[in-house]
């Protein structure tokens, strides 16, 4: 218990929950003044001395069960009412029905009709099979995947078939329907409480193999080459600290660039205007100012997927300024909305949280389309032959008019249309998307799966 209470403190941080030593320990003197026998006692005197913020009282909640299970009764032993004659009756034709059947699946019906479930070992070993150990997420969605591979892997899909081969094998044999159906109603119950146990276990060994992954410090160019969707809570902190490192890279390598190009190109007109009364002898040589200070305005996809690539965009942005002459962000899943005056009036992890809580992330369909025809009615007078028009999107439309012709509209107004997209190349025009339609109207399209590209992108625009 004392080890599984310090991976679970362990995963509070990893997800982003700040437990200070001092509260690690105020937990420890809670558990051993109110034990853990009680295991809605122990809950909460974890939770009073681990949980500080209501913004973490969720994570706590999930992550409490994958630790500590959802206080679902152990298995149960369906033969416990059954007389002798009928517990060996159903043990012999088990015995005949298992020496067909896989080791695993052997297994699964040994716990369900038998009682007891899975051991340790047992659990450990359908991981190795499963592959779990080479697994990171903390993502729910993740862990149900995971445990329906072990399902798999124990045969749950064969599992149906079977059960009814037995009760009509036992029906055959004499057993009277009453308590065939009382089995059935027992076996059911505990082939739920298995299929917890598997998705709680599947969570927490792929939330333990994140934070071992930790642990291990990464170098930091490694976490700017990881894929956003792959990062961990804890590993996504590490880089917004570093955020401000990167941006004051990018504004010098932009400042130099300024300084070998202050002077532009030669200005033939001004130049002869300029030297007149040298009868034409070029004494003043004039070039025209380069302009090297991009008008920017960004639309931003923030739906679910997108919402890590959206908030080191906005980070970065908001730490090059300087190298900027003007910024309108919008924001949009369903709908556009602009956020700039949430990056112009706060620090930048209010201002971040603002445009993020503004359009929550929800089940809801994106639609780039409709966002498009929003900004070009409302917006585009923002838009002039300075701007440089920033999408930040996977180009996924949910099958909904793309809107090619507003976006077009745009793109002729403006100085350059650049489009970000996280995904790969080769995953463009699948499915709903529509970046066959968008790419031919941009000026230039970038990948930006990892913060290194992004980066990347960005010096390429305060060009």
């Amino acid at each position: 218990m004392e080890d599984r209470i310090v991976r679970f403190i362990a995963a509070l941080r990893a997800s982003g929950v700040r437990v200070s030593v001092a509260e690690s320990q105020d937990a420890w003197r809670a558990i051993d003044a109110l034990g853990v026998g009680d295991r809605e006692h122990f809950r909460l005197s974890l939770r009073s001395t681990l949980v500080k913020d209501a913004d973490a009282l969720p994570t706590f909640e999930e992550l409490f069960p994958l630790y500590f299970g959802r206080g679902t009764p152990p298995l149960i032993d369906p033969q416990a009412e059954l007389t002798p004659e009928q517990q060996q009756m159903l043990q012999e034709l088990l015995q005949e029905l298992m020496e067909q059947l896989a080791a695993d699946l052997q297994k699964m019906l040994d716990w369900l009709l038998n009682g007891g479930g899975p051991s340790q070992e047992d659990l450990d070993d359908l991981a190795e099979q499963a592959g779990l150990d080479d697994m990171r997420s903390t993502s729910p969605s993740v862990a149900r995947r995971a445990a329906r591979r072990l399902q798999r892997l124990l045969g749950w899909d064969q599992l149906q078939d079977l059960l009814e081969q037995l009760w009509e094998a036992l029906a055959e044999a004499g057993m009277d329907p009453a308590t065939i159906e009382a089995l059935q109603g027992q076996v059911a119950e505990n082939q739920d409480r298995l299929e917890e146990q598997l998705g709680d276990f599947a969570g927490q060994t792929l939330r333990d193999n994140a934070i071992e992954d930790m642990r291990q410090h990464k170098p930091l160019n490694d976490l700017m080459d990881r894929p956003f969707g792959s990062l961990s809570p804890a590993e996504m902190d590490i880089l917004r600290e570093q955020v401000r490192r990167l941006a004051a890279r990018l504004r010098s390598r932009a400042a130099l660039r300024q300084k070998r190009g202050a002077r532009g190109k030669l200005d033939p007109k001004a130049t002869i205007r300029a030297n007149l009364r040298y009868s034409g002898v070029p004494f003043e040589i004039h070039y025209r100012q380069r302009r090297l200070k991009p008008k920017i305005v960004a639309l931003l996809d923030v739906s679910t997927s997108m919402r890590p690539v959206a908030e080191f965009f906005l980070r970065l942005l908001y730490e090059l300024q300087d190298q900027v002459q003007k910024t309108r962000s919008f924001a949009y899943i369903d709908h556009l909305e602009e956020v700039t005056p949430d990056l112009l009036t706060a620090r930048i992890d209010e201002a971040v949280v603002a445009v993020l809580t503004r359009l929550p992330p929800g089940h809801y369909n994106t639609d780039l389309g409709a966002s498009l025809r929003q900004f070009e009615a409302r917006h585009l007078d923002a838009v002039d032959h300075r701007t440089t028009v920033i999408v930040l999107g996977d180009g996924r439309n949910n099958f909904n008019d793309p809107a090619a012709d507003a976006l077009g509209r745009v793109c002729r107004r403006a100085r350059k249309l650049i489009w970000m997209n996280p995904e790969y190349p080769a995953q463009w025009g699948t499915g709903d998307s529509d970046m066959p339609v968008y790419a031919p109207l941009c000026s230039d399209v970038y990948q930006v799966r990892n913060l290194a590209q992004l980066a990347d992108a960005i010096d390429r625009i305060l060009v």
